[in-house]
């Protein structure tokens, strides 16, 4: 006990008798855990879930990128700077189908690139609009601009953003020239070589919110442009066609356009000429 430091008040003794024994020494001498080695009988925080478990609180801050920032200011611009509707309609896809089925490895074998939808909704999209000069025109000040052209802005994305590089003349350009085009430039859009002039003008806008798989939405304008069409996911649908039910490939379309600009009535017929040039796609071919 003396070894040990230890008083005999110090120890309880377990021997025969309450004698003490050199156990009951030992015991006595071992050192006391301090309360910072002690196990906590209460949690300060929560306690930790098993690996299996989905839940977490974990957050991380990224700064934007500039090009995010640029498209954040001129949506909201859009949005608060703009008198926007949407109006909506649907088209029957069968004879889009028809033609890509029948003439897409001719058109492949002489030209190098498949014929796709944007080619042929921006052929059917820049004839309407030089049919209808108010839908192709932009306020500028107390003046209304009216364009004798169709520069069709592409909505592409890519990993930092979308951008809407426009394809020039597209009344003027064969389907296989707009492909050319808007493959040329999706390519430089993801690798960052867009330049600032391609990427500016545009009298119209297409966006393709169907490779997404988006059934129907309303797009943003595209300022200073006064309109923008929506393309979405194609789906096979019963319909009826002459009082029978058939199964066709159906998309929704959208079109958001400025009131200021566009009337109601002229939105409409707009959407309905542009659904029935798809539908009989050798009109906007033979431009008739």
């Amino acid at each position: 006990m003396r070894e040990k430091g230890v008083s005999a008040s110090d120890v309880a003794g377990t021997g025969k008798g309450g004698r003490i024994t050199q156990q009951d020494v030992a015991a006595a001498s071992a050192p006391v855990q301090t309360p910072a080695t002690q196990p906590e009988t209460t949690p300060v925080n929560p306690p930790e879930r098993s690996a299996s478990s989905t839940f977490s609180r974990l957050e991380r801050r990224e700064k934007m990128t500039r090009m995010r920032r640029t498209i954040a200011k001129r949506l909201v611009s859009a949005k608060n700077n703009t008198a926007m509707l949407t109006t909506f309609n649907e088209v029957d896809l069968s004879a889009i189908f028809a033609l890509r089925q029948k003439h897409q490895d001719a058109f492949v074998k002489k030209y190098g690139i498949k014929l796709g939808f944007m080619s042929l909704f921006a052929k059917a999209c820049a004839q309407v609009l030089l049919d209808m000069p108010e839908v192709n025109a932009r306020i500028d000040g107390d003046d209304l601009i009216y364009h004798e052209y169709a520069d069709i802005s592409i909505a592409i994305s890519t990993p930092t953003g979308l951008v809407v590089p426009p394809v020039l003349n597209v009344e003027s350009l064969a389907l296989h020239e707009i492909e050319l085009a808007i493959k040329d430039l999706a390519d430089k859009a993801r690798t960052g070589k867009l330049t600032l002039e391609e990427m500016s003008g545009g009298t119209f806008t297409i966006t393709n919110g169907g490779v997404f798989g988006s059934m129907m939405s309303t797009p943003i304008i595209n300022e200073p442009q006064s309109a923008i069409l929506g393309m979405h996911a194609i789906k096979e649908r019963p319909v009826v066609v002459d009082g029978q039910i058939v199964i066709r490939p159906m998309m929704y379309l959208a079109m958001s356009y400025d009131h200021r600009v566009i009337d109601g009535s002229s939105s409409v017929t707009f959407l309905v000429k542009v659904k029935e040039l798809l539908e009989d796609p050798v009109r906007f071919i033979l431009g008739i």
